[in-house]
This record gives C-alpha cells, structure tokens and sequence, in this order.
C-alpha cells in the first residue's frame, strides 16, 4: 500500500515482519500515523517479509512445510523490496528485515544503499524470548544483531526508557517514541462503571498468558468474598478455569467492544529484563477507554500507572486482593479512576499528543 506518489514528496520505506494490520505492535507503533503522513505530503510503501497467508498461520501448531515455504518467500521477497526502496529517503525499520539469520539486508541498506534507517522497537528484542509453539525457528534468530543495528541507523526509534537506555549503547540519535493509541477514531469510547457484578478483564495474547496464571490464586480467593466475573481476550483460551470465567476470542473488528466489558484490566508481570522492555500496551488500552488498571510495578507500568490516581500497582498478592477489591466494591472510585486514565492517555500517549514527536523521526 502507499500513499500517492508525486515527484518531489518526502519517500519512506517501510520494513516490517507482517502485512499491514497483521501484528499489534505495527498497528500502534507506525499504522495509525499513516494518514498522518499522507497529510504532511510525505509518501510511504510498505514491504512485509511475511505474506497474508504465512501470517495466518504462523503461531499455529503444524503447518510445519507451509510456514518453512512462507519464509523462504519471505527472503525472496527481502532482496526484491530493496530494488523497489532504493529511491526512498528514509527506511522504517520495525523490529527486523528478517526473522532469522544475521542482518545481512540491514548492512545493505545502511552500508550498500546508503539509507537513513529509522529503527523501531518496542521489546526488548536482544534477549532470547523462546515460546513453545516455535522453538526451533526461535534458535535461528540472531539476537546480537540489535546492536549492530542501532549502530548503522540514522535514528532509533525506542518504546520506553529502558529500551533507549540500551540502544543509546551503541546510536547517541534515540528518540524515546512511545507506543501510542488513537483516542479520537479507536479508543474513543469511555466504560460506564455502573455495574451490579463487576468484570476483571485481561487481553494479551497466548505468549503472555503465563503472566496471568500467577494471578489465578488471588482470583480464586477473591471469589470466596465478592461476586463478580472474568473476561480473558486472547488468541488461545486459557487452560486454568475460574468461577464466572469467559474467554473471548480477539478479534480486531470488535476489540474495542470486548473491552469495553472490563470494569477492571489487570496485567500481572514477573520482574526480568524482558518484562522491563515492555511498553504498558495493555495499561495503555484499558485507561484510554476509562478501565482502572491494575498492575505489576515492571518498567513502564511505573510511569503510566499513577498509584490510586488512574490504577494501582502490586507486587504481593495481598496487594493485588487488596486494591482488586477495593474496585470491585466501589463503582464511584472506578468511575473516577477511569476519567482520570483516560486524560492520562490523551495528554502523554495519544497519536495527537505524539504526532510531532513521530514525524520529527523523519528530519
């Protein structure tokens, strides 16, 4: 897809792993700053390595030979999308060009094309994160080359401070771009908190369902006291079971509805660097449509919750039982947690409040 082509607009090429609505993390990071882009005269393409299809069934269990085909496409595809970049001012780099080996079209770009590369990350992406459901494709991914990277970029483009602090290592151009939601077109809804059974709501997807399972004893033992319901939104369902628990399948054209279930979001962390490198998306989401949340004191969550203002932050289950409840009992608190997270979001982390910031990676 690209913006309309005239001869004397600004050009930038986007790398990223997935089609254009494939993958959240494009979806808040550059997506919805693609009109913004337009309306500043400045022309885009985007180059995926996966194909639609691949995509789809990428985090599926078998397809074994169709996902080792996709790839290989995927690295054909690579050496074509530098061909069709090679007039483009700036490169967009999401994340990676490829998703194994040594970052062989990244040292072409910076070093054969000489390309202004914007690289942008929003995990810590240098550490080794194996799932279950792709081990073995997880040991041909080549960590080191963040570094190398960040050195041969224009610009990086990081999701938090800590993800800047670690890219400063090696680039002194950092520009903290954080992920953001569109207030105005998406999450432009607010809960209304008047509810007789209150809902506890988590949404992440199956690589982060561990997170929640910590969790579950303290749902468990609040259901001993109060009455109330669990919505979990995810691509796969959970395997524990609660009390009044419904699992949600995600879907991106009712995301913003399934949400708007949840009285309570919650997003429980482990305290390691790869939880550090996280950037709140699941905070961010719930206090843009007036949620409270709830969360683990871990990196950014810090800085985006404010303790009994928007939310709480927990790291004993006592904690947790505690200001769980505490919401739960009191619709009014909620109500005025809610309005209090969404003015956090509009000010700090909405595309408008961002939209400078973002198009200044481009000068």
């Amino acid at each position: 897809m690209s913006s309309k082509d005239t001869r004397n607009q600004k050009f930038i090429a986007i790398f990223c792993p997935y089609p254009q609505a494939g993958a959240p993390s494009q979806r808040f990071r550059y997506e919805q700053y693609l009109d913004i882009l337009h309306q500043h005269q400045v022309r885009y393409e985007i180059f995926s390595f996966l194909d639609a299809h691949t995509n789809a069934i990428l985090y599926r269990k078998g397809h074994t030979l169709q996902k080792g085909w996709g790839v290989l496409k995927g690295f054909f595809r690579r050496f074509s999308h530098l061909f069709q970049s090679r007039k483009a001012h700036y490169i967009l780099l999401h994340r990676e060009a490829a998703p194994l080996g040594p970052p062989v079209f990244e040292w072409m770009m910076a070093k054969v094309m000489g390309k202004k590369i914007v690289y942008d990350f929003d995990d810590a992406i240098w550490l080794p994160n194996i799932s279950g459901v792709n081990r073995i494709a997880a040991r041909l991914k080549w960590h080191q080359k963040v570094a190398a990277v960040c050195r041969w970029s224009y610009k990086v483009s990081a999701g938090n401070a800590y993800l800047c602090e670690y890219a400063s290592q090696f680039n002194q151009r950092v520009v903290l771009n954080p992920t953001t939601l569109d207030t105005e077109h998406l999450h432009n809804r607010i809960q209304d908190q008047a509810a007789e059974i209150p809902v506890i709501g988590w949404t992440g997807s199956h690589s982060t369902m561990m997170f929640l399972d910590q969790l579950v004893p303290t749902l468990q033992r609040l259901s001993e006291a109060f009455t109330f319901r669990v919505v979990v939104i995810s691509n796969r369902a959970p395997a524990f079971a609660l009390p009044q628990m419904e699992f949600v399948p995600w879907k991106k054209e009712t995301e913003i509805e399934d949400l708007l279930r949840f009285h309570i979001g919650v997003m429980p962390l482990t305290q390691d660097p790869w939880s550090e490198g996280k950037c709140g998306f699941k905070a961010l989401q719930y206090l843009s449509l007036g949620i409270p949340a709830v969360v683990s004191p871990v990196g950014v969550n810090q800085v985006i919750v404010e303790q009994g203002i928007n939310g709480f932050l927990c790291s004993t289950e006592d904690e947790w039982y505690d200001a769980l409840a505490t919401l739960m009992k009191d619709a009014t608190l909620r109500a005025k947690m809610g309005t209090a997270g969404r003015k956090r979001i509009e000010d700090r982390y909405s595309v408008k409040a961002n939209q400078k910031n973002f198009l200044g990676l481009f000068e």
